[in-house]
């Protein structure tokens, strides 16, 4: 359990460095999975198109969307687009810096499909089978053939078994042809990929310099707000429930005893401690309020002076004292996933 827990904490304190990993995962999964896909071209003019592009373009959109279902800050960024303004302004710049943080790292295992899929040529010559120039790799004067039935017999170029059209074409011509296409695709298509994460992760911070820290500070800060506020929840919950629990049988030992026995005491620090994790709210219907509340009309971004000197420590009549000793400050890290 020790190494589990270590193993836990690890991830908590790295969760960059985790969510890129997850990404990686994904990659090698995606190259694994065609790897391991039974490609079935069907050979017919009316569906090899339909076929290879799906192949092509159906497995990354899945991919795609399972990067942002593995991201836990797709349900905070939902939450902050379409919560009500209330007394907290929405930045969109902050919004769009939180959404492209997640598509960069979800666009990964589509990329990697797609260049896979192109490198090894298969679908990209089932897809265009029927295009390739016969007046320029076959025999032009072959006579004989209409369109459609030179489109049936081209359709079946990648199914070795049954192409009857060497007089037309030959297929180890046609295959190499389609491949070379595809693998050509294939490698400009890494190379646009890597240009663009280029631009994106080393460019884009040295124009817009301000916009970038400042988008950068507000969604880290909306990640934390919300693990604080998390973490406070669950803290008066569990008083909420410890309380409710002893008061119950508090009140079932009264009502069997009928006074005969006495029932110990909490001790004063104990029952201090729970009064002051549950900051008040001691009732269901006060508890709903403040959670609608907070949905409804976030606190205002700004610290009053007041709160400041109560938080810590300081009392604003005996700031000319000297005997004061300094505030103790309790360093907390949070670490955002953003």
């Amino acid at each position: 359990m020790d190494k589990f827990r270590m193993i836990f904490q690890f991830l908590q304190s790295n969760q960059e460095s985790f969510m890129n990993g997850i990404c990686g995962i994904m990659a090698l999964a995606s190259a694994q999975m065609y790897s391991a896909f039974d490609f079935n071209c069907p050979c017919l003019p009316s569906y090899n198109l339909a076929y290879g592009m799906g192949i092509l373009f159906v497995p990354p959109l899945v991919l795609f969307l399972l990067g942002f279902v593995m991201n836990n800050n797709v349900s905070m960024l939902a939450e902050e687009w379409k919560r009500p303004t209330g007394m907290r302004q929405k930045d969109p710049a902050v919004l769009r810096y939180m959404f492209c943080s997640m598509a960069q790292r979800a666009m990964i295992a589509p990329a990697v499909w797609i260049s896979v899929t192109l490198l090894d040529g298969k679908c990209f010559m089932c897809a265009f089978s029927t295009s390739v120039p016969v007046e320029k790799l076959g025999n032009g004067s072959y006579t004989g053939l209409s369109e459609k039935e030179m489109k049936r017999i081209l359709a079946r170029i990648p199914c070795k078994e049954i192409y009857s059209g060497q007089e037309l074409v030959a297929r180890e011509v046609a295959v190499r042809y389609l491949r070379c296409i595809s693998q050509a695709l294939g490698w400009s298509f890494v190379l646009l990929m890597t240009m663009l994460a280029f631009l994106v992760r080393a460019l884009r911070p040295c124009f817009t310099q301000a916009a970038f820290l400042k988008s950068k500070y507000w969604s880290h800060y909306i990640d934390i707000e919300r693990k604080l506020f998390d973490e406070t929840c669950t803290e008066h919950a569990k008083s909420f429930a410890k309380v409710c629990i002893q008061q119950f049988f508090e009140t079932m030992n009264k009502d069997m005893a009928m006074g005969h026995t006495h029932s110990p005491e909490k001790a004063p620090s104990e029952v201090g401690e729970e009064k002051e994790k549950l900051l008040g709210i001691t009732d269901q219907g006060t508890m709903n309020r403040i959670l609608k509340s907070w949905h409804k009309c976030k606190p205002p971004l700004y610290l009053h002076q007041e709160a400041l000197q109560n938080g810590n420590g300081w009392a604003g009549e005996n700031e000319h004292h000297n005997d004061i000793s300094p505030p103790k400050r309790e360093m907390v890290t949070y670490y955002s996933k953003v």
